[in-house]
C-alpha cells in the first residue's frame, strides 16, 4: 500500500493534499506536478511510502533540479515508483544513449543489444541496499543528515510532519 502527499510551504505555513502518481512517468513529470501546487518559488515536498518497506522526499524548489532521498533503493526499486525515483543520475550511472551505432553494437561486440554473462554478473545495474540520494534535503527546516537517515519507514513522514510543524495537516489527509 502507497501513501504519497504533497506538502507546500507558503508565507502561512505548510499546506497539504494527497495527490495521485499514476499518470507520473518520470522524475521530471513528478518535479512538474509539486510546481503546479507551489505558490510562486515556494518549497514543495513530495512524499512517497510504502507502508513498512521505505520512503521517499522528493524536494522541489522553483526551477531548481529536484533533490531526492530514498530510505532503501534496492525495496524502492522493486516498486512502482522506483522507476520515477531512481535515476541514472541519482545512481550515479551514465544515462542510456541513444545513438543509433550504440544500439547496433555494444562496446563489447555484441550485436542488436544481445546480453553478455559478464554485464550480468558486473552488476552494472545493481542498486544500493540501503538509504540513497540527498541527506541534507530538510536540514534547512531543522530536520539534519543524520536525522533522515535514522528514520524508520513505519513513521518517517510522520517524524518529518512534526518537525515541520505540519504533523496535523499531514494525518488530515491520510
Amino acid at each position: 500500500m502507497y501513501f504519497t502527499a504533497l506538502l507546500a510551504r507558503t508565507d502561512d505555513g505548510w499546506e497539504a493534499s494527497d495527490t495521485e502518481l499514476d499518470d507520473v512517468e518520470s522524475l521530471d513529470e513528478l518535479a512538474e506536478l509539486a510546481r503546479e501546487a507551489a505558490r510562486e518559488d515556494d518549497t514543495v515536498l513530495v512524499c512517497v511510502e510504502q507502508e513498512g518497506a521505505w520512503f521517499a522526499i522528493v524536494r522541489v524548489d522553483g526551477e531548481e533540479d529536484p533533490r531526492v532521498f530514498v530510505s532503501d533503493a534496492a525495496r524502492a526499486r522493486r516498486s512502482a515508483y522506483g522507476e520515477i525515483l531512481l535515476t541514472d543520475e541519482l545512481l550515479g550511472r551514465e544515462p542510456e544513449a541513444a545513438d543509433a551505432l550504440d544500439q547496433l553494437v555494444d562496446l563489447d561486440g555484441t550485436e542488436d543489444g544481445a546480453a553478455d554473462d559478464e554485464d550480468d554478473e558486473s552488476g552494472a545495474d545493481a542498486v544500493p541496499n540501503g538509504p540513497l540520494g540527498d541527506v541534507g534535503l530538510l536540514a534547512d527546516f531543522g530536520v539534519d543528515a543524520d536525522t533522515v537517515l535514522k528514520l524508520t519507514p513505519d513513521d518517517a513522514l510522520g517524524d518529518i510532519a512534526d518537525a515541520l510543524g505540519c504533523m496535523e495537516l499531514l494525518e488530515a489527509i491520510r
